[in-house]
């Protein structure tokens, strides 16, 4: 079956597939500009959400294989900020694997929607991991660190922030020049909503009441953070998988640790960073996924085809759906 026969007619986004280095679906639909009517193409710069901390994981790991941090150091040990009740004895590898117990800024147990943060809390202030300090640094600990796993944003701002203490430079640039450049994902960065770029999609939700689109400009951080907030394309995800696949940006030793099972239950395993469906009888395919309002992305590696899959909307639409639907197709083809 042709893989463009099973997307919704509805779908707006981009959805990119290869496989052994070939592209076998190429599709964009939807506008980035919906006022201009500027539609999407495979070049288009979309939002990605919490995809980003997979970023954040392999830049962590780069400095430990340069031997400038180690998965047991510890947060007290490393950042020189009040902790108050934070646990300094949480470890690398417990942030990296969402079993800190850190107080998570967005808690996704007890909250619905992101833009619930910005009530009392302007988004605009948003602009480096330091500006979310004040979101969780006085809350309690969730649960004792290593008890349990636990989907925690507060973490991975917290290991941008180890980047940052480690390099001297902001996490977005020591990505760029770690991750980025080495994947020649040439289109990929975190940029300001007041001041992005060419190519970027405007992200767009829906108002039932007004029957019509809003942007999501006051609904996340003014720029993305060690949490998420990558603008990506189809084509530089899929160059961030080879590069990743192929060993240029980690040892082939660690970036098997990496796609490691090493917290989770059931099919939501995760490794480093990255989370791990369970390949059954075939071997597990990892991948990287992100939600945010008017926002959705998934991108995943299945070894078993040599496949590389990219979906994403700048209008919400359910990714999800699509690439179970492509996984059914993948599967029989």
């Amino acid at each position: 079956m042709n893989i463009k026969e099973t997307i919704n007619k509805n779908f707006r986004g981009n959805i990119y597939v290869i496989r052994d280095g070939e592209v076998i679906c190429e599709h964009s639909s939807g506008f980035a500009d919906l006022v201009n009517e500027i539609p999407n193409t495979t070049d288009t710069r979309f939002a990605s959400a919490s995809a980003g901390k997979v970023f954040v994981a392999v830049g962590i790991l780069r400095l430990i294989e340069d031997g400038r941090l180690r998965l047991d150091d510890t947060l007290g040990g490393l950042l020189d900020i009040d902790l108050h009740e934070i646990d300094r004895d949480i470890t690398v590898e417990q942030l990296l694997t969402h079993t800190s117990g850190v107080p998570d800024y967005f808690d996704e147990s007890v909250m619905d929607e992101y833009e619930e943060l910005w009530t009392d809390f302007p988004n605009y202030r948003i602009r480096h991991n330091r500006d979310l300090l004040p979101l969780f640094i006085d809350k309690p600990m969730m649960y004792p660190r290593g008890e349990r796993f636990q989907y925690n944003n507060t973490g991975f701002v917290l290991l941008a922030m180890i980047i940052e203490r480690l390099t001297g430079v902001e996490f977005d640039e020591y990505l760029k020049e770690a991750v980025f450049d080495v994947c020649e994902m040439n289109s990929t960065g975190y940029f300001e909503l007041d001041r992005l770029p060419s190519r970027c999609a405007n992200n767009y939700i829906y108002c039932p009441g007004t029957k019509d689109y809003r942007t999501n400009i006051f609904s996340v951080d003014a720029k993305g953070t060690g949490a998420g907030g990558a603008f990506i394309t189809v084509k530089d995800a899929a160059a961030f998988w080879k590069g990743l696949i192929g060993g240029k940006l980690l040892s082939p030793e660690m970036t098997a640790q990496m796609l490691e099972r090493h917290s989770g239950s059931g099919d939501e395993m995760y490794g480093y960073g990255i989370w791990i469906l369970r390949g059954g009888q075939g071997m597990d395919h990892p991948y990287f996924e992100g939600c945010d309002p008017g926002v959705s992305f998934i991108s995943e590696y299945d070894p078993n085809s040599r496949t590389v899959s990219v979906l994403v909307s700048n209008y919400g639409d359910d990714v999800w759906a699509e690439i179970h639907k492509l996984r059914e197709v993948l599967k029989n083809d």
